[in-house]
């Protein structure tokens, strides 16, 4: 199984459905922030330009989280599904097979050390 023992594999997994689940949970939190913040009550309408500018920035928090969220949700997915056909813990890259510490470190990795290394380096 890629190199992961079967304890190690089913670990990882429950992680990773775990971690599943508490993101759909706080993008549904985010999602009710987002629409709470949005309506202001109605005898505020009219509020003062600071407050509008209050407002506009924490319309903007809000809805950076919850692209955050939905990113991580994503990554998240991913893994999972990489599950279903075996190709979990190999890195995208270059096929090798991704470390357990690594994994255990961020189970939705989809690089192995060397090949997240070098993208980084790219990036700078």
């Amino acid at each position: 199984m890629n190199g992961l023992e079967e304890q190690q594999w089913q670990t990882l997994r429950a992680r990773l459905e775990r971690s599943r689940k508490a993101l759909l949970s706080q993008l549904a939190d985010d999602l009710d922030r987002d629409t709470d913040v949005r309506l202001p009550p109605p005898h505020e309408a009219e509020a003062s330009p600071a407050d509008n500018a209050s407002q506009r920035t924490l319309n903007a928090l809000v809805h950076e989280t919850a692209a955050h969220t939905t990113k991580q949700l994503s990554l998240v997915r991913q893994a999972l599904a990489k599950f279903d056909d075996h190709s979990y813990g190999l890195c995208e890259n270059c096929g090798e097979e991704i470390g357990f510490s690594r994994l255990d470190a961020r189970p939705e990795a989809r690089l192995c050390i060397i090949c997240q290394t070098r993208m980084e380096q790219r990036r700078r």
